[in-house]
């Protein structure tokens, strides 16, 4: 009952700013063009018919975030807020298989977790792979990669890719907040924490390293922040069709290695996989 109440709260929050994002895009815009008629045009019938009645309708995408170290405070606080209220959505039923459907696999996947991770916590087939892709390592890639593009945005004057990086921050801000909250909470045992012939089916509550630092286990904090970066980048540079597969492949391939490490379970890096797209999606880039 436990792990099922936690897992509904996590997939609860990946919905809240879909609802958010329906109710913003149905409101009309200025920039719309359904809402570009001017009086000209309405007052003179002899106007040239562009024939744009038998056009299929197409959505405008959605304008860029006014982002900047300034706004930054203010942006996370109301991403917080709606975060937080994330589980009143529920009470609307277009919400309610999709919320489903992602509670079934996380405790499917809980129910799985003893198993999968026994295998990997003594298995040395995965040595070299977890040398590639250590914890500290894909903290600085995850750290590095939005710092990189807002150089390269400095030395190239280009002001996208400035706000792309200051957009993967906020993400990653937002994510560690939810993910820190979550861990004093939940305290679960990572499996590396459990000894040999241990109990990998007993992990949650049982942490108790740190009062101010959690180091609980769900969710993962490193997939969390890899797909809260790679979503903004996969979203604002999607026309080159090779940047999504990148960004997203590298970010599987982190969550991937904190199973492999024992540094986390698999139902841990599959929440934090889903609240980091989440976020970055509907919430930091409003989509």
């Amino acid at each position: 009952m436990r792990v099922l109440l936690f897992s509904l709260l996590a997939c609860s929050l990946c919905l809240w700013a879909q609802d958010a994002a329906s109710g913003a895009s149905s409101e009309p815009s200025a920039s719309s063009p359904a809402s570009a008629q001017t009086p000209d045009s309405q007052a003179n019938p002899q106007t040239p018919d562009i024939q744009t009645s038998h056009a299929p309708a197409t959505l405008a995408p959605p304008a860029d975030r006014d982002v900047s170290w300034l706004t930054l405070p203010g942006n996370i606080a109301r991403d917080q807020r709606a975060i937080w209220l994330a589980p009143l959505k529920l009470k609307e039923r277009k919400y309610w298989i999709p919320t489903a459907a992602i509670v079934a696999t996380t405790v499917g996947l809980v129910a799985l977790d003893p198993k999968i991770a026994s295998y990997f916590r003594y298995n040395p087939a995965f040595n070299h792979f977890n040398n590639t892709f250590g914890g500290t390592r894909t903290s600085l890639g995850i750290l590095v990669t939005p710092l990189s593009l807002y150089g390269a945005g400095l030395i190239r004057g280009d002001s996208r890719m400035k706000s792309t990086a200051l957009l993967a921050g906020e993400a990653v801000a937002d994510s560690e907040i939810l993910t820190t909250i979550f861990k004093s909470i939940d305290r679960r045992t990572r499996p590396a924490a459990i000894g040999h012939g241990g109990n990998f089916a007993d992990t949650w509550f049982d942490d108790h390293t740190s009062v101010f630092r959690p180091n609980g286990s769900f969710p993962s904090g490193h997939t969390i922040a890899a797909f809260s970066v790679a979503t903004v980048i996969a979203r604002r540079y999607g026309n080159h069709k090779w940047v999504p597969y990148v960004a997203y492949g590298t970010a599987t391939l982190i969550g991937f290695s904190r199973v492999t490490l024992s540094a986390h379970f698999t139902s841990d890096v599959f929440a934090g996989a889903v609240l980091g797209y989440s976020i970055s999606r509907f919430t930091v880039l409003q989509q």
